[in-house]
């Protein structure tokens, strides 16, 4: 059985299930309590919860993230939310010098389970300070896992899944995705990390997209296979620990690989599976060079228009993967 759900439904829900099973599991942030959060992802969580356990805080980041740290060596489950992930920026030390590296520096006497969630991307018109996509910076800190939701089912199983493990995850929610429904089964499980999904099988290429550009890449197979082009979408969910089989399998099958993603090209996380592919055993059947559909190297404009042109959308989707067919 299945039913429908907005992206920021199912997330409050996972918590609200986590907080009921588990009593470690509390919430801080920036207006999570009394506002019920930014984008209304917490809700009534208070009025259920107490607060003591959906934690309003200051304004500081840094102290946010740093009182999760702490939380969390001493045996808590803090889940920490950024209002947007652009003011992780503040917290940085305390998330790539503390949560990341605690548990090596005492030679794994404690554990840092910490979940950070942070909204992040374009859309909303909120401009260059709110609007972007840092998934490649949080990949390179060794000690952090990172998920990035595409959809109401992962947002929740995923989130769960972070609550459990015993490393600090940031999990980063696109701000598109938070009014959008979805179909969800009746209940949540806990999810995997480091498993990715094929959301569409194909032959002609595969195209690899993250966040709100899965939905995109679906519709835009959609669109190709109307032409006759047959495109395979994969979903990697989880951007570190990376599922790395399951997209060389699929480029070994189709030959050819379209890599999207919001971010700008330039030290983007999609260069990283690039590399992966061309590294690997998938590389003797590539048919054409590897693709990257990225955002434009500028900050996000106000301007809705000039916002909707820095990014992938559907249309240049299409477009990159006609080409990648056609002329290869």
């Amino acid at each position: 059985m299945t039913r429908e759900m907005t992206y920021s439904e199912a997330i409050r829900e996972a918590m609200a299930q986590a907080m009921t099973q588990d009593e470690r599991v509390f919430l801080m942030g920036e207006d999570v309590g009394l506002y019920g959060g930014a984008f209304g992802v917490e809700n009534d969580l208070i009025d259920r919860f107490g607060a003591a356990r959906v934690r309003d805080t200051t304004i500081s980041e840094l102290g946010i993230v740093g009182m999760g740290v702490g939380a969390a060596i001493t045996g808590m489950r803090p889940i920490v939310e950024i209002q947007f992930s652009d003011f992780t920026a503040q917290a940085m030390d305390q998330i790539a010098n503390q949560a990341a590296k605690l548990h090596f520096m005492v030679g794994g006497q404690a554990s840092v389970p910490l979940v950070i969630r942070a909204p992040g991307g374009s859309g909303t018109g909120a401009a260059a300070q709110h609007s972007q996509s840092l998934e490649a910076w949080f990949t390179c800190i060794p000690g952090l896992k990172v998920v990035m939701p595409s959809n109401a089912t992962d947002a929740a199983e995923l989130l769960l899944a972070a609550l459990e493990d015993p490393n600090p995850v940031i999990v980063l929610e696109h701000k598109l995705l938070y009014k959008q429904t979805f179909e969800v089964p009746d209940s949540f499980g806990v999810g995997v990390l480091g498993k990715g999904r094929i959301e569409r099988e194909g032959s002609d290429l595969t195209i690899v997209a993250t966040g709100v550009e899965v939905s995109r890449a679906l519709e835009a197979a959609e669109q190709l296979a109307a032409e006759g082009i047959s495109a395979e979408v994969i979903d990697p969910r989880t951007l570190k620990p990376l599922d790395l089989p399951l997209i060389t399998s699929s480029v070994t099958k189709t030959g050819r690989a379209l890599l999207v993603q919001e971010s700008v090209r330039f030290g983007g996380f999609m260069g990283e599976i690039s590399a992966s592919i061309v590294e690997s055993e998938a590389f003797g059947h590539l048919q054409a060079p590897v693709k990257r559909l990225c955002g434009l190297d500028i900050p996000i404009p106000y301007n809705p228009d000039l916002e909707k042109a820095a990014v992938p959308q559907v249309a240049d989707i299409v477009r990159e993967a006609t080409a990648l067919v056609k002329e290869w």
